[in-house]
């Protein structure tokens, strides 16, 4: 949720604005893309110790919430190329009558582009659903662990049980389930939103 409104707003000034800057802006924001993100995680990991966030979710949360990240980057990308499709005579009518700019993109713009942001959502929570690395490298306690991260630490578990295979697949199959009916019942705007971004008429 956070990432997608976050990448909203920035994709809104990218793609209506015009500012000194905005390409190289732009370009920066896109070059996070090529960036490894094992490029960054020392100095993340320095970061969040000085903050205190260690063995805390804030690492997983609050960064993304602001799209910051490839995946974030990605997002902005896609939401601006959709934004960019929408005829500026809507803004300038809605200028005419008043409408400030904040209001201009929550009742005109955001609800046009539903579809993309629906894709956003979608991909963002598929991303970020299946996260392990982040979440090894930070959480500690076990009462903190996500869903893959939990699986993992079960299957390094001693055991007395011959086999414990069964109730792996069982929290496999648990895990999965929600990306599946997210998609599944959300298809047809994700279809529509990669179809529809970047084309203009």
């Amino acid at each position: 949720l956070g990432q997608t409104l976050s990448a909203a707003a920035v994709a809104y000034g990218f793609a209506r604005f015009r500012f000194r800057g905005r390409n190289v802006a732009f370009m920066l924001c896109l070059t996070s893309l090529m960036l490894p993100w094992e490029v960054t995680i020392v100095p993340q990991f320095l970061l969040f110790r000085e903050l205190g966030w260690l063995d805390t979710l804030l690492p997983l949360i609050v960064p993304h919430w602001f799209a910051v990240g490839a995946t974030g980057a990605f997002s902005i990308f896609l939401l601006r190329q959709f934004f960019m499709t929408i005829p500026l005579d809507l803004d300038e009518a809605a200028k005419l009558d008043g409408a400030s700019y904040p209001r201009i993109f929550v009742t005109i713009l955001l609800p046009l582009a539903r579809p993309a942001l629906i894709t956003v959502a979608i991909l963002a929570f598929l991303v970020h659903w299946g996260e392990f690395i982040q979440p090894f490298v930070y959480l500690n306690s076990t009462e903190n662990f996500v869903l893959a991260l939990g699986i993992r630490f079960f299957q390094t578990l001693p055991s007395t049980e011959p086999s414990r295979d069964h109730l792996l697949m069982a929290a496999s199959v648990l895990i999965t389930l929600p990306p599946i009916i997210i998609f599944f019942v959300l298809q047809r705007y994700f279809v529509k939103g990669v179809a529809t971004t970047g084309l203009k008429g």
